[in-house]
C-alpha cells in the first residue's frame, strides 16, 4: 500500500489558472511578431478559463486579458482611421505602449500570484 504522504498533491484550480494566465500573457507578448494569431489564442484561453475562476484572484487576470484585447482592437481601428489625419500615428504608438504595460503588469502580478487589480 502506498504512503499517502509520498503522493504528489493534485494541482489546484489556482495553480492551473496561474499557469494559464502566464501562458496567455506570454502569448500576448509574442502576438506582435505572429500577426496576433497568438493573441487570439490567449483571448480564447481567457474566455474558457474565466468561468472556472470566478471569485478568485485569477478572475481579474482573465478579465484584464479580455478587456485589453477588445479595447486595443476598437481603439486600434479608430486610431488607424485617424492616421489619415496624422493624429492617429502617435495615438497608435500610445496604444501599443498601453497594451504592453497592461500585459507586462499582468504577467508580473501573475508570476507573483497577485490579483491584477
Amino acid at each position: 500500500m502506498a504512503d499517502i504522504s509520498s503522493q504528489q498533491p493534485m494541482p489546484t484550480v489556482d495553480e492551473s489558472a496561474r499557469g494559464t494566465a502566464i501562458i496567455a500573457y506570454v502569448l500576448y507578448l509574442i502576438g506582435w511578431p505572429t500577426c496576433h494569431l497568438s493573441t487570439l489564442v490567449a483571448l480564447i484561453l481567457a474566455y474558457v478559463k474565466r468561468g472556472e475562476v470566478r471569485g478568485t484572484i485569477w478572475e481579474s487576470h482573465f478579465d484584464n486579458i479580455i478587456n485589453t484585447f477588445w479595447v486595443t482592437l476598437v481603439a486600434g481601428i479608430v486610431f488607424g482611421i485617424l492616421v489619415v489625419f496624422v493624429i492617429g500615428i502617435p495615438l497608435l504608438f500610445a496604444l501599443a505602449i498601453w497594451f504592453l504595460y497592461r500585459t507586462i503588469k499582468g504577467l508580473i502580478r501573475a508570476i507573483d500570484q497577485k490579483a491584477y487589480f
